[in-house]
């Protein structure tokens, strides 16, 4: 053996082993851990635009292919089959956590470490027994299922192939067996979206809606309504986009009943003449009388402290409270407005 620091093959000796310390064989620099409490909840734009996750309650084997506007997607399953719309619950736990952690100046990498309690809590799951073993069949989904596109992340197209989570282990289990804590690599595209916060907020009702169609109607409108007043389109467009493998007349029949049902997070949904379904939001910027007018510039900079927020809800939010405490007469609305949103952004 060597005395200088280092073994024969050149690497690191035991010297540390002698003075007590073992040496570090899993290094945790380029891990994130999920710590962050009550993380907002925060979806991908590529994701929500393109139909990649199954809608399907059966294990859906067929390889998806789509074309939209130049952009196309390849999605092909593991034997378990394609990932779900459900599935996806276990990526907008990880963007959560990730956009949290940099909007508060943290160091981020794609392999997280978390806690399956947390998960499962976070996305409105039930914490039995099943839960943990159905989101173990959720992981390996997700690591199987195999997507080949040229949809660019960060205003970076290349056209790739690759899985939705890179891997995932149980690092530690319960007793009883149960998965406590798990490590989860995502893509590099996936990963991409979030680095250039090119990702949107969700309403945490998204998370009550039980029905895959419902989930995916709203990513679709969050996508596309976003800070516009309402968004049109045909029942053809929309049935493409979804993804849905049912006939476009079943589709149309399932659409109606969402009408009816109104679930939808934030927003209404209305059938009109032309085979056309309007969404507009539930929640318009609320003109009060004498209300405080904000700059673009402003709404600009609202953009920026909290990246994938709707600023214009965050607007009628807070002209709701200022009328609500009175009224009072202010010397700068912009400045002012710019104080509560960075105090309701210290609150979470």
């Amino acid at each position: 053996m060597r005395v200088d620091g280092t073994d024969m093959a050149g690497g690191q000796n035991s010297l540390s082993h002698v003075h007590g310390l073992m040496p570090d064989r899993h290094p945790t620099g380029d891990l994130f851990v999920c710590d962050v409490f009550d993380a907002s909840p925060k979806d991908d734009l590529g994701s929500m635009e393109h139909p990649i996750f199954s809608l399907s309650t059966r294990p859906d084997r067929r390889i998806l292919s789509y074309e939209h506007n130049g952009n196309t997607v390849e999605v092909t399953p593991s034997v378990r089959g394609r990932a779900t719309i459900h599935d996806k619950d276990i990526l907008i736990y990880c963007i959560s956590q990730l956009m949290a952690a940099l909007n508060a100046g943290r160091e981020i990498s794609r392999t997280l470490q978390l806690r399956a309690h947390d998960l499962l809590v976070a996305t409105n799951r039930d914490t039995s027994g099943d839960s943990y073993a159905r989101l173990r069949e959720a992981f390996e989904r997700l690591a199987g299922t195999r997507i080949t596109t040229n949809i660019p992340t960060a205003e970076t197209e290349t056209t790739s192939g690759f899985g939705l989570i890179e891997s995932w282990k149980i690092v530690r289990r319960s007793q009883g067996g149960r998965m406590v804590s798990v490590t989860v690599t995502l893509s590099e595209w996936l990963f991409r979206a979030v680095v250039s916060k090119s990702v949107l907020t969700l309403s945490r009702d998204y998370f009550r809606l039980r029905k895959p169609l419902e989930r995916r109607i709203y990513e679709l409108v969050r996508k596309h309504c976003g800070r516009q007043p309402e968004w049109r389109v045909s029942v053809a467009t929309l049935h493409k986009k979804s993804g849905s493998a049912a006939p476009l007349r079943v589709f149309r029949a399932a659409l109606r009943k969402m009408i009816q049902a109104a679930h939808l997070p934030e927003y209404h949904m209305e059938e009109e003449p032309g085979d056309l379904i309007r969404f507009s939001r539930a929640e318009q910027v609320v003109e009060i009388s004498g209300a405080p007018v904000l700059g673009p510039e402003t709404l600009g900079m609202a953009r920026e402290m909290m990246p994938g927020a709707d600023v214009y809800a965050l607007e009628a939010e807070w002209r709701s409270w200022w009328a609500e405490t009175g009224r009072k007469r202010l010397v700068s609305p912009d400045h002012a407005f710019l104080g509560w949103l960075k105090a309701r952004a210290a609150r979470g």
